[in-house]
């Protein structure tokens, strides 16, 4: 890793310079280690604590969407408290979430362990994202991608690392999410963080905020008070109405109605965050039944996409060169579409190619998010960088893994109830959502079936899984044309252009 910024930047990057961009890699890899073991591990948190397939996508999910509540936050005061004490938290939240989860004995234990993992997930992601775009300001999204080649570097690290161990119990392998935590927390503590490019090019905490603005702010503070509202009960109108109060406020102190450009990519962010990760938080539970019948785990259909993202994400810097950031995520939200249709009606090796095509599509949509937001809101700085990915978080936690999860419980009572009945009347219970209510099946009343009415479930849970693939490829679709139009708003003015500030 050191030699290859050493190469990329000409040989010219300190040592101290090599090391900081080391540990901040070490510190994604974290985060997704993590996730690849939480999301091959669902299927059996289900079957411990009976869990639906809704409730374990609200369990993923929290340990996705308070992602934006910490990213957020500590945007707006990063720059104030220092790099450094916020990775102490982050640290902190990743270490103490191990020992809730192995802890854990039912459903709200694993929301509250999943939920402080998020906690520092977040924070990792306020600190390393403006830190590499302050290092490298003149290609942000070129080494934002490299950086964030640590996403795919970690699943494909914690994938290996639970398939080999095998049988043995999901609690020890949840233990060893601490090694690459220590390691990071060595690292980051013996460097110096830079000054990040808004506060170098002297532009105010006040313009900061207003890059984001009343709208901005509208979209991050709705996602927020709609999961808190479902987690502590309150109607959708008392959430949604809040946070449309306190965006106004905001708006009318920093006198800013905020960036319609920002606004529309934050919007974006919510089908594609939830076509990366939410896909790849479920696709494991998903392709289940069907890699069993080739006699292959279903996380190797996550480890193979994410070896593909981690070394195409390492040459994004000549892509990028011959393709503008939009061209880039129109190419690829056209390839993931197709890849997640494919997989949706694969089978045996067909699995595979399929499997390359989604993963060649998926690579590049999070890091180029963020470069073009760098690029176009430096003055946002901290904020505006870290916000796009907290929505993007929030989105795959509180609407994309929820609604996969969702699509799953009512396809396989629909199923039922047209085609098995009595089993639909015996076996399933009702259940409310973010969606609203839905029936599901039920572990307890699962048990009470003959042999082959269970056997009639598990084929109809095979059938449902597929087509859940299927309704995934319309979010890429919906988001090629978005960018397809932004790419025209783009080229009327000019074309596409990165913003820079000056340091002096």
């Amino acid at each position: 890793m050191a030699s290859t910024i050493a190469a990329q930047q000409g040989g010219t990057t300190s040592a101290h310079d090599r090391l900081l961009f080391v540990g901040c890699f070490i510190a994604l890899i974290t985060t997704s280690f993590g996730f690849i073991l939480r999301a091959m591990t669902l299927d059996q948190w289900g079957v411990q604590f009976a869990l639906s397939e809704t409730q374990k996508g609200e369990i993923f999910g929290a340990g996705l969407w308070p992602f934006a509540i910490s990213i957020v936050l500590f945007s707006l005061v990063i720059d104030k408290i220092g790099y450094g004490k916020a990775m102490v938290f982050a640290f902190l939240c990743h270490a103490v979430s191990v020992v809730l989860t192995v802890q854990a004995k039912g459903y709200w234990d694993l929301y509250w362990a999943n939920f402080i993992v998020a906690l520092g997930n977040g924070t990792v992601e306020a600190v390393i994202n403006p830190v590499v775009a302050t290092m490298f300001r003149r290609e942000k999204t070129k080494w934002l991608n490299i950086l964030h080649a640590g996403w795919p570097g970690g699943l494909v690290l914690g994938g290996l690392v639970a398939i080999a161990l095998g049988d043995i119990a999901w609690t020890t392998k949840f233990w060893l999410i601490l090694v690459p935590t220590v390691v990071y927390g060595l690292i980051l503590m013996r460097v110096r963080f830079p000054v990040q490019e808004r506060v170098a090019a002297g532009v105010g905490y006040v313009d900061m905020l207003r890059e984001l603005g009343a709208l901005g702010a509208f979209v991050v503070l709705g996602l927020v008070f709609a999961e808190l509202g479902r987690v502590f009960g309150w109607s959708p109108m008392m959430a949604w109405g809040s946070a449309a109060a306190v965006s106004v406020l905001f708006g009318l102190a920093v006198k800013s109605f905020g960036q319609p450009l920002f606004f529309l990519l934050l919007l974006v962010m919510l089908p594609l965050a939830s076509t990366e990760l939410g896909t790849d938080g479920w696709i494991t539970s998903l392709m289940g039944p069907e890699m069993q019948h080739i006699g292959l785990n279903a996380g190797w259909v996550l480890i193979y996409t994410s070896a593909i993202m981690m070394v195409l994400r390492f040459f994004a810097g000549a892509i990028v060169h011959k393709v503008s950031p939009l061209g880039l995520l129109m190419a690829s939200s056209a390839v993931a579409a197709v890849g997640l249709w494919w997989l949706s009606g694969s089978t045996g090796i067909g699995i595979l190619a399929a499997a390359t095509v989604y993963g060649f599509g998926k690579t590049f949509f999070w890091p180029t998010m963020l470069g073009v937001v760098s690029e176009q809101f430096p003055k946002g700085g901290a904020l505006t960088l870290n916000a796009i990915g907290g929505v993007g978080m929030i989105g795959a936690g509180i609407v994309g893994n929820a609604l996969f999860g969702f699509w799953q419980d009512t396809g396989k009572a629909e199923h039922l109830a047209k085609e098995q009945p009595a089993i639909h009347a015996a076996a399933t219970v009702e259940r409310e959502s973010v969606f609203g209510a839905y029936r599901a099946l039920d572990a307890d009343k699962m048990k009470s079936l003959t042999a082959e009415e269970q056997a009639v479930v598990a084929k109809t849970n095979e059938i449902v899984q597929k087509e859940t693939l299927g309704k995934v490829a319309l979010l890429p679709i919906g988001m090629l044309l978005a960018f397809f139009l932004l790419w025209l708003w783009f080229r009327s003015r000019g074309g596409y252009k990165p913003i820079e500030l000056d340091p002096h």
